[in-house]
């Protein structure tokens, strides 16, 4: 399969789970209008019954005829085991039941799903036994291009377990430490304060410096972050900077090639390096979902507009930059507008950003 073919029908996916999530109320009804989609977009035939099996049998033990809902085989070899819940369940409740399937069968990963969370398992800690973490999620309304690139290793077209299994553990164990650094980050624990205590801080490690030191921890995580996506903003600003002056310079040229020169000039729109940094910190938050050569901007006297396909129609949000505050204007039902001090704050609305952008592609 294509992988810019798989990439469109994945996103296509995610947008029936946006569309459909809130009507779907059984399994089943999960199963047919989501799940079985989704292993098709892998390349699978999910209406023959000799690849895509439904209700396989795994016998667990003395219980005899405990089935999964779903199974995969690949050159007639058991590979995937699925089990599916409905769209409103959370997986953290039924993962021991896909542990007990998948130690009595020869398949080599499993997977837990609810039809937009995917959890991906296989037995890096102890062969033939299912580890107790997945080496993979995918959040079908989240999913960044790392994971697409890591789900289209499971299409049937280049279905490969080495392959897989190679980039398992690495998958696993970034994905724990962001876990463990993300809650430590947001309520540093006592023993994380006392670790970086122990490389920077000279007194005594008392509990009223330790909780003194924990919102420093805190706010330096969040620093750290801050100049991290302030300088991918910055590569974006000066690329579209570039390409702007670019732009205005062929325009000078055109209006000096024809002698034009109007008595009203002070009356030209003029872009500001203010909102030229609003719509790379636009582009910036939409990097990950769509191809950002599709987000453009168009200026006004009175705001400043970012588009989708450079549509008017398809405006996603107006900026707005005046002496008492600047402010956000959202192209969504509430029209809701957001306060912020320097375009960089543009990035903590992402979610309501993306959610608007989602609604027109």
């Amino acid at each position: 399969m294509d992988k810019d073919e798989f990439i469109s029908q994945i996103k296509n996916i995610s947008k029936r789970v946006e569309q459909l999530r809130d009507t779907l109320e059984t399994e089943e009804a999960t199963k047919t209008s989501l799940i079985m989609p989704f292993f098709q977009a892998l390349g699978y035939d999910v209406f023959n019954p000799l690849e895509f099996v439904p209700e396989y049998t795994a016998d667990v033990g003395i219980k005899k005829g405990e089935k999964v809902d779903y199974a995969i085989v690949i050159n007639d070899e058991l590979q995937i085991l699925i089990e599916a819940k409905a769209i409103n369940e959370k997986l953290t409740k039924h993962d021991s039941q896909l542990f007990r399937y998948f130690t009595t069968t020869s398949a080599k990963f499993s997977i837990l799903t609810n039809g937009q969370k995917y959890e991906f398992y296989t037995d890096l800690d102890q062969p033939n036994k299912m580890d107790s973490l997945p080496f993979l999620t995918i959040d079908l309304l989240k999913i960044r291009d790392a994971q697409i690139n890591e789900l289209y290793k499971f299409t049937k077209d280049i279905f490969n377990v080495e392959n897989i299994t190679s980039t398992a553990s690495e998958l696993k164990y970034v994905s724990e430490i962001g876990r463990y650094l993300a809650r430590e980050f947001e309520k540093p624990s006592s023993n994380f304060t006392k670790y970086i205590m122990s490389s920077i801080y000279e007194g005594r490690r008392t509990e009223n410096a330790i909780e003194e030191f924990k919102p420093l921890i805190t706010k330096a995580a969040n620093q750290l972050i801050t100049d991290k996506v302030s300088d991918k903003l910055s590569n974006a600003l000066n690329t579209s900077v570039s390409l702007k002056n670019d732009s205005d310079t062929q325009k000078s040229q055109d209006r000096n090639h024809s002698n034009l020169k109007s008595d009203d000039s002070k009356d030209e729109i003029i872009t500001t390096p203010e909102e030229i940094e609003s719509y790379a910190t636009v582009k910036l938050i939409l990097k990950d979902m769509i191809d950002i050569s599709r987000v453009t901007y168009r200026d006004n006297k009175s705001y400043f507009n970012v588009l989708l396909d450079n549509n008017i129609r398809k405006w996603i949000l107006r900026v707005y930059f005046s002496q008492t505050h600047n402010y956000i204007e959202l192209n969504d039902e509430s029209n809701e507008k957001l306060d912020f001090s320097t375009p960089i704050d543009i990035y903590k609305y992402a979610d309501k950003i993306i959610e608007i952008v989602k609604n027109k592609i």
